[in-house]
């Protein structure tokens, strides 16, 4: 039999793969696939940076919006009978772009009020201000929608806000397009917040805010006293095992005389804290 005769080696390729598949194994699960990514930031393949955003983008594709949301009992909200002099200290106060509006009873959320709508009514020139003229409609989703989901709605209906909505449809919270970024980027500062070298800032007498990277010596140093964690190194990480659970925005705890409330937290940490020295 000549070698065009040869039958073809039916054995070869398969054997040529699992050679391959043993030296470069494809990740079967998404834990193998991050262990993948953080051998890869081992051997300086990709930064720290990168890493935390491929596992933000993960994350995202895994969470739903009860996971993220703002409760309701924390909505900043509107009545739609309020008048210009009510609406704009708090406006100004929260510092918010966009708010949801309530009618009468308070019971249902009847639309969005952008806060760059009200600078019409401001100046020599106002108008008779009427909040239903400007008034928008508002975007409700569901609890369990995913994440994923979500910020592909936003980004094609060009919405920046929602109101989560229970199973029964009542208002269970907002969430906005900056919550689901945060996922993936970490956290957004705007002109509000403190500088990136500060850690702590007073506000009053007893109240200040802290970066959940905040490291644990560098608190009692600040406040002169002793918290200490044989686990952790920061402030977040501290909070964070007292809860018991990866706490979310508006969740709090009191460790020996300070009180410690969640302002900012993602999927991974606490971000932003409020803490309040108790007499």
């Amino acid at each position: 039999m000549s070698n065009n005769d040869k039958p073809p080696n039916r054995g070869r390729m398969p054997w040529l793969k699992r050679i391959g598949k043993s030296l470069c194994r494809e990740p079967e699960t998404r834990e193998e696939l991050l262990e993948q990514l953080k051998n890869a930031r081992s051997r300086a393949l990709i930064d720290m940076d990168a890493l935390d955003m491929i596992e933000g983008v993960l994350s995202v594709s895994a969470l739903r919006v009860r996971d993220i949301m703002i409760p309701r009992a924390e909505m900043t909200v509107l009545g739609r009978d309020d008048g210009l002099e009510k609406l704009l200290p708090l406006v100004i106060d929260t510092a918010h772009s966009r708010f949801p509006v309530i009618n009468d009873d308070k019971a249902e959320i009847i639309g969005i009020l952008l806060a760059k709508d009200l600078l019409q009514y401001c100046g020599t020139t106002k108008k008779i201000f009427n909040i239903r003229d400007v008034l928008r409609n508002a975007v409700f989703v569901p609890e369990s929608k995913r994440l994923n989901v979500l910020l592909k709605e936003f980004r094609t209906r060009r919405n920046h806000m929602a109101i989560v909505i229970d199973e029964y449809g009542a208002a269970a919270g907002l969430v906005t397009i900056e919550d689901v970024l945060e996922q993936i980027v970490g956290e957004i500062e705007d002109e509000y917040d403190f500088e990136e070298d500060v850690q702590i800032l007073q506000r009053t007498d007893n109240e200040y805010t802290a970066k959940g990277q905040l490291e644990i010596d560098d608190f009692n140093q600040h406040f002169n006293s002793n918290l200490a964690s044989k686990e952790f190194d920061t402030i977040g990480g501290l909070v964070t095992n007292a809860i018991g659970h990866l706490p979310k925005r508006g969740e709090s705890v009191i460790i020996d005389h300070f009180e410690f409330r969640v302002i900012r937290a993602d999927s991974r940490k606490i971000r932003l804290l409020a803490i309040h020295v108790l007499q």
